[in-house]
């Protein structure tokens, strides 16, 4: 055990989490590499948990977060704010919901706990739809709607949480039904429940479910499910904080493959934007934004170091087509990794859309979830030079693989080859 390891055991929570047998301090990186204290030099599949989206150390970011800081490094929301007003003006016109307001926070949790304030407000109701196997945050309403286990550790809420099924696409009662029937069940279901229960506020889903293993239900559920909840004055908050900003490759925003009907009412977002700093948001049309009767500041939220890495990223990201390069390293990722899980009987499934992959582990002549698998992947991968991540709504057993948008084709190769060889290892 490092001194360090013993230094954060001695003054950290026992549930704060850490990877890895032998934590891994890193120290710095570069493009989609890191080093760790001993100057062993990693490919990095999961950037900080999908949050250094672009580069590690891009040039432009850092740049642009030195000269703001070098002029003042924070005032509140109290004050006219220009790179606030700049970055929410872009994030406005990107959201796709017209009448656009933003709102800066944090932390994707800190979004979500406020999409949950407005829509509770604006509604007049406590309670919420959520799906299963989604994860929101870490606050004391966040961890209320997630639904997953794993990451919820108390049931007591100032919400009441109904959920809804749908976002496992590969697991659950409805499985075995073809994509047009799935969808047709799910809404059946919603339906059903909306007819034993009190107006709910709002459904709140992730696109693409993050934390529960890169999971999805069928394009189209969402506007499936739009329709029904229109019908009753429910809003739709798409929770992006791990979908957004091109990451799956096809679209900007994960609620675009569920966007028949339009688009959501409320959007959160975080992570990626900043490229490492702490940025958080809520984009939320004008009467739902507005609803509020009360004063609200954010003290950090909006900070202009934060906001003027966050126009420094979005530029890059626009100006070098990521959305583009996500879809197109990634569709060759991912066929790649199909090609080597196929070989592999702990495999059950890859899955995923553009630089957000999925690796469903199982023991071998089974569909039992496999955690020890995971575990040991995770561990086999670092030792080849790779770091990945790992999630699932089924005990931890998906192995999650989200390289910065950057990610180039020979280093897509280099990782699906130790992610080969470090599968081998433990099959």
């Amino acid at each position: 055990m490092s001194s360090l390891h013993r230094r954060h055991l001695a003054v950290s929570p026992d549930w704060l989490a850490l990877y890895y047998k032998n934590p891994l301090e890193i120290t710095h990186g570069e493009g989609r590499h890191v080093w760790d204290a001993d100057g062993r030099r990693y490919l990095d599949f999961f950037g900080g948990i999908l949050t250094t989206m672009t580069a590690h150390a891009l040039p432009e970011v850092t740049k642009a977060v030195s000269e703001q800081a070098g002029r003042i490094i924070h005032s509140s929301t109290l004050y006219l704010n220009r790179p606030m007003v700049e970055l929410a003006e872009r994030i406005a016109t990107l959201s796709g919901i017209p009448d656009a307001r933003v709102f800066f926070t944090t932390s994707g949790t800190e979004a979500n706990d406020t999409a949950l304030l407005l829509a509770t407000t604006y509604r007049r109701s406590n309670q919420i739809l959520a799906m299963r196997n989604s994860y929101h945050g870490r606050s004391f309403s966040a961890v209320s709607i997630t639904g997953n286990s794993a990451w919820s550790p108390t049931n007591l809420s100032p919400l009441q949480t109904l959920y809804v099924h749908g976002g496992v696409r590969t697991r659950g009662p409805y499985a075995h039904l073809g994509d047009a029937e799935f969808i047709a069940a799910c809404v059946a279901d919603l339906e059903d429940l909306l007819g034993h229960t009190r107006e709910p506020a709002a459904l709140i889903a992730e696109p693409i479910q993050g934390v529960g293993g890169f999971t999805s239900p069928p394009d189209g559920l969402y506007a499936a499910f739009r329709r029904v909840l229109d019908r009753h004055g429910i809003l739709w908050i798409s929770d992006e904080v791990q979908t957004g900003w091109g990451r799956s490759g096809e679209h900007f925003w994960g609620w675009q493959a569920h966007g028949e009907n339009g688009p959501p009412d409320i959007l959160t977002f975080a992570k990626g934007i900043g490229n490492g700093m702490s940025i958080g948001g809520v984009v939320a049309r004008a009467d739902v934004m507005n609803c509020l009767d009360a004063n609200s500041i954010s003290t950090f939220g909006g900070s202009p170091v934060t906001m003027a890495a966050g126009l420094a990223n979005l530029s890059y990201l626009l100006e070098h087509d990521l959305q583009g390069n996500a879809r197109r390293v990634g569709g060759l990722l991912i066929e790649r990794l199909r090609a080597i899980g196929a070989a592999s009987e702990c495999v059950r499934e890859v899955r995923g859309r553009g630089l957000m992959i999925g690796i469903e582990l199982v023991k071998p002549g089974t569909d039992e979830a496999n955690p020890e698998a995971a575990a040991a992947v995770l561990e086999a991968a670092r030792e080849g030079g790779l770091l990945i991540g790992k999630g699932g709504g089924h005990n931890t057993s998906v192995l999650r693989i989200a390289p910065p948008l950057s990610l180039t084709i020979p280093e897509a190769e280099e990782g699906a080859e130790i992610l080969a060889e470090a599968l081998r290892s433990v099959a």
